[in-house]
């Protein structure tokens, strides 16, 4: 018994740290969006890659989202979607803390865990694949490799919540 608790309280820790880390990002993106939306922006209008790479640019400039209010759009679904993901998360995250207690069965709070951790890695799902369709991996390596940690934490988490 005092494994499965143990075991419980890590699975519960794992969630939370998922949804601190991604509040942060929900509250950045909403009080000082700029510092992201400036950044998905460029990346939609394949702006480092025309300045860059103008040869490859050419072969794949007929995917670039250059409209600023389409690209605004794009930028507060993302902010929707980050939004459910983080209350999924901070629901996951209770559900969890509950079942350690004993007041709630341990699969609903891993249900509603694993719900909230798809959720997390869907955002760096999308990120990888919509980055793809924009080739930014030539000139926002970073942002692809941010993307790729998030998406193995996202999957680590998943797979530690189905083990217990």
């Amino acid at each position: 018994m005092i494994f499965e608790t143990t075991v419980i309280a890590a699975q519960a820790a794992c969630v939370f740290f998922l949804a601190a880390w991604l509040t942060i990002g929900v509250l950045d993106n909403i009080f000082h969006s700029a510092l992201n939306s400036t950044v998905t922006a460029e990346v939609l209008d394949m702006t480092r890659m025309r300045e860059e790479f103008p040869e490859a640019y050419e072969a794949v400039a007929h995917r670039r989202i250059s409209d600023a209010s389409v690209q605004k759009w794009l930028f507060a679904i993302i902010v929707v979607w980050e939004v459910v993901a983080a209350i999924a998360l901070w629901s996951g995250f209770a559900a969890m803390l509950m079942a350690a207690l004993g007041q709630v069965d341990p699969t609903t709070g891993r249900s509603l865990a694993m719900l909230g951790a798809l959720l997390f890695t869907s955002i760096w799902v999308g990120f990888l694949v919509g980055g793809n369709w924009f080739c930014y991996w030539f000139c926002h390596e970073g942002a692809q490799n941010t993307h790729y940690q998030m998406t193995i934490w996202g999957i680590a988490t998943m797979v530690l919540l189905v083990v217990g």
